[in-house]
C-alpha cells in the first residue's frame, strides 16, 4: 500500500509551550524594531530608513525567536553588519550593472563573515540593499553607518535585557568551568563527550551548522539524562538515603561540631533549628574558616565561644523524597556537593543522600 501523507492536526501544532515562546518572541521583535526605527529617524530620511529596517527586522527575528543559535549571538550580529555595510557602500559607488553589484555584495560579504566567524544572513541582505540603493543614500555613507551602529546597539541591548528578564539566557555562556581551580574537565565530561569533541565534530562538517558547542552539549546532556532515567527506572532518593541521621543545633559550639565529625567520620552535618527545620550545613571547611562578619585582620580564633550558626553554609541545596536518582547524579558529581539533605512534604529532614549512597545504588543497578 502506498504511504499516506500525515497531516498534523491543529492541536498537535499549537502547543502551549510553543505559543508562549512565540508570544514572547513576537513582543520582543515588535518593541525592539519600533525603538530602532525611532532612533534611526533622527539621522536618516524615510527612504534611507526603510532600506535598513528590512534586514534589522530579520535580525530581530533571529535574536528573539532563536537566541540559542550561533547566528543570533552578539558577535554574529555586530561583526556581520560591520563587514557588509561599508563593503556595500563602497560597491555602490562603482558604475556596475545592478546584477553584478548584487552578486558581488552578497558573495564578498559572505566571504568576510565566514573568515571572521560572524555569519548572519540578514547582513547579506543588507549588503545587497545598500549596494543597489540610490546614489543619494551612498553619498551619506558616514551618516548611514552611524545610524546603523546606533540601531544595532539598540537591538542588541533590547535582546540582552528582554531575553534575560524573560527567562532565556542570552548570550550563551560556557557553563562547564572547573569548580576546583584546576585544569581537569568536569567529572561527567571525562569519560563521555567533552567540549573539545563537540567543537571538533562541528568543525568537521562541510557546511555551516547553526548551533553552538554549548547548546549542543546542553541537548546531549538532556538526552543522556532521559536515557539514564530510563535505565535506573523509578529509583528515588527515599530508596537509597541514609535514615539514621546525625545533626547539630545552630547554638552548638565549633568544638562540638568538630567532635561529631571526627566521631562519625563524616564530612558534613545538617543544622536543624528548634522546629527540626533545615537551616544550614556545616562541614570541616566551614569549621576551619573565618566566621561571617569578622574582618581578616582580627584574630577571630580568640572569640569564644564560636557557634555553628556563625560558620554554617546557607542556603542549603536539598531534594525531595521523590527526587529521581538520575537527577541527583549531576548534583553530586559536577556541582561540588558531597551530600544532599532529603526533605519530606513538610520540609522536615528525613534523610541524607551521600556520594557513597549514590555509588552503591548505581552499582546495584549495574549488577542486575
Amino acid at each position: 500500500m502506498p504511504e499516506t501523507l500525515h497531516v498534523p492536526r491543529l492541536f498537535d501544532i499549537l502547543q502551549v509551550s510553543n505559543l508562549r515562546h512565540a508570544l514572547r518572541a513576537s513582543l520582543g521583535c515588535a518593541a525592539s524594531l519600533a525603538l530602532c526605527s525611532l532612533l534611526g529617524s533622527y539621522w536618516l530620511d524615510n527612504l534611507s530608513l526603510l532600506h535598513l529596517l528590512g534586514p534589522l527586522a530579520a535580525s530581530a527575528l533571529l535574536l528573539f525567536a532563536v537566541p540559542s543559535g550561533a547566528l543570533a549571538q552578539p558577535w554574529a550580529l555586530l561583526g556581520s553588519y560591520l563587514c557588509s555595510a561599508p563593503l556595500a557602500l563602497l560597491l555602490n559607488s562603482l558604475q556596475l550593472p545592478s546584477l553584478w553589484l548584487a552578486g558581488l555584495a552578497l558573495g564578498m560579504s559572505l566571504l568576510l563573515m565566514s573568515l571572521l566567524r560572524c555569519v548572519h544572513p540578514p547582513a547579506g541582505a543588507l549588503a545587497v540593499v545598500l549596494a543597489l540603493a540610490e546614489p543619494p543614500m551612498a553619498g551619506q555613507g558616514p551618516g548611514v553607518l552611524l545610524a546603523l551602529l546606533v540601531m544595532l546597539a539598540c537591538l542588541l541591548g533590547c535582546a540582552l535585557c528582554y531575553l534575560n528578564l524573560s527567562g532565556s539566557p542570552y548570550p550563551l555562556r560556557r557553563t562547564n568551568e572547573p569548580r576546583h581551580a584546576t585544569q581537569d574537565p568536569p567529572p561527567q565530561g571525562r569519560a563521555g563527550i567533552s567540549s573539545d569533541d563537540l567543537e571538533q565534530v562541528l568543525a568537521e562538517f562541510d557546511a555551516f551548522v547553526d548551533i553552538t558547542p554549548e547548546e549542543l552539549a546542553r541537548l546531549l546532556q538532556a538526552g543522556e539524562q532521559l536515557a539514564l532515567r530510563r535505565r535506573v527506572g523509578d529509583l528515588q532518593a527515599r530508596h537509597i538515603m541514609s535514615r539514621d541521621l546525625r545533626w547539630i543545633s545552630p547554638q552548638a559550639s565549633r568544638t562540638q561540631a568538630m567532635a561529631m565529625l571526627r566521631r562519625h567520620r563524616i564530612r558534613s552535618l545538617p543544622v536543624l533549628d528548634e522546629q527540626a527545620r533545615l537551616v544550614g550545613v556545616v562541614s570541616l571547611v566551614d569549621l576551619l574558616s573565618r566566621p561571617r562578619g569578622v574582618r581578616r585582620q582580627l584574630a577571630w580564633g580568640l572569640r569564644q565561644p564560636l557557634r555553628v550558626a556563625e560558620l554554617m553554609s546557607t542556603p542549603v541545596r536539598s531534594v525531595q523524597e521523590t527526587q529521581s536518582v538520575s537527577a541527583m547524579i549531576g548534583l553530586l558529581s559536577s556541582q561540588g556537593l558531597h551530600s544532599l539533605p532529603v526533605l519530606d512534604d513538610q520540609q522536615r529532614l528525613v534523610g541524607i543522600v551521600s556520594q557513597s549512597d549514590l555509588i552503591g545504588a548505581l552499582q546495584e543497578q549495574l549488577l542486575r
